[in-house]
């Protein structure tokens, strides 16, 4: 009888933290977002660049800086433009994303495609266009800080 009572307690228990979790992300909100990066290397990578966040009405600037490690070599600018989701205030946005990727643009011709999450949830998903003349297949880090 005692193991039933401790089963049922546990059962409760787990239920009541599963509803804890997805009350927390079913109250998450998302926003848009906007920036513009230019990239450039030869091996090793570096990355800047500034945009917007817009969040409940309100615009937030954001700064990104980054450093990339593995293969690449020349110089781009991406202006990107997407969602971001997963959030509860415009400052959920800050934080180290990290991604391995492979690409080249040459002139104007260059587009991606990317989602990237950071350590608190922030999901942004980003489409954008590249020009300049690159070639690259490393690993990544951008750092987004919201001003």
């Amino acid at each position: 009888m005692r193991l039933s009572t401790k089963l049922r307690t546990a059962v409760v228990a787990v239920l009541a933290m599963s509803g804890v979790a997805f009350s927390s992300a079913a109250f998450a909100d998302s926003g848009s977002i906007s920036f513009k990066i230019v990239k450039a290397g030869f091996i090793v990578g570096g990355s800047g660049g500034s945009g917007t966040l817009t969040f409940h009405g309100k615009r937030y600037p954001v700064s990104i800086g980054g450093i990339s490690y593995g293969f690449t070599f020349g110089a781009s600018e991406t202006r990107f433009h997407g969602t971001v989701s997963n959030i509860h205030r415009a400052s959920d946005v800050a934080g180290v994303y990290g991604q391995a990727g492979a690409g080249a643009a040459v002139g104007r011709a260059g587009a991606q495609a990317i989602v990237l999450t950071n350590q608190k949830g922030a999901v942004l998903t980003l489409t954008g266009n590249q020009r300049g003349l690159i070639v690259s297949a490393d690993l990544s880090g951008l750092a987004l800080t919201v001003k």
